[in-house]
């Protein structure tokens, strides 16, 4: 038998979660930057993570996205444009690489549409999904109910904002704060689990230190 997680009605009782503010989101666009934002990613070892896409409204069509990568620490997060070709090879590096754990929820589709869009395969992921589905949990947690049960605070996400059009050249402040606060709060809620290393099941290749 399942256990219960916290319905609707009663998220939008709670105090709000609060996340990342705009001082805090980087939106690399030079050479340089995105060069800087990968080695302190890197360095993390463990980020929050997500994307974006241009969302479509017509039967049949396929997403062109993603249009932005986010990348969360635990202090800011990091937004990599898709249009931004200089930073390809460091988002291939960073989405390809078994040291960089990468956490956040039902990243099953986040993964094929980068396999489509980039033709590499993800390396090292851990989708919280299945960390509550091992702990009795419904399957699909997702990442308003776990803010809700672990922290007992409101994570809000404005439809308005995750229908937006991802693949702008400039990101509006509300995206900006959107996509960064997506992966943060899957970061937050990993690092409140308080799991084993050993414990976490991680798909793809990972480099497990001895």
């Amino acid at each position: 038998m399942s256990k219960a997680v916290p319905t609707k009605a009663e998220i939008a009782l709670l105090e709000p979660f609060f996340g990342l503010t705009l001082e805090s989101i980087h939106v690399p666009a030079a050479r340089e930057e995105f060069a800087a934002a990968t080695a302190e990613i890197k360095a993390a070892g463990i980020v929050g993570f997500d994307t974006e896409s241009k969302p479509t409204f017509v039967t049949g069509d396929v997403s062109e996205g993603p249009h932005v990568v986010q990348f969360a620490l635990h202090d800011k997060a990091y937004l990599f444009q898709l249009h931004r070709v200089d930073g390809h090879p460091f988002l291939v590096e960073l989405l390809q690489s078994g040291q960089l754990i990468k956490v956040g929820f039902g990243l099953k589709s986040d993964s094929g549409q980068i396999r489509a869009k980039l033709g590499i395969h993800l390396g090292a992921l851990l989708d919280l999904n299945t960390v509550f589905s091992l702990a009795g949990y419904h399957k699909h947690m997702g990442v308003r109910a776990a803010v809700g049960m672990v922290f007992n605070r409101r994570f809000s996400k404005s439809r308005k904002v995750t229908t937006s059009n991802w693949s702008q050249p400039q990101l509006t402040p509300q995206q900006m704060l959107y996509a960064a606060n997506d992966a943060y709060a899957a970061l937050k809620v990993l690092e409140a689990l308080d799991l084993p290393r050993e414990d976490l099941p991680i798909t793809g290749p990972a480099a497990h230190s001895a």
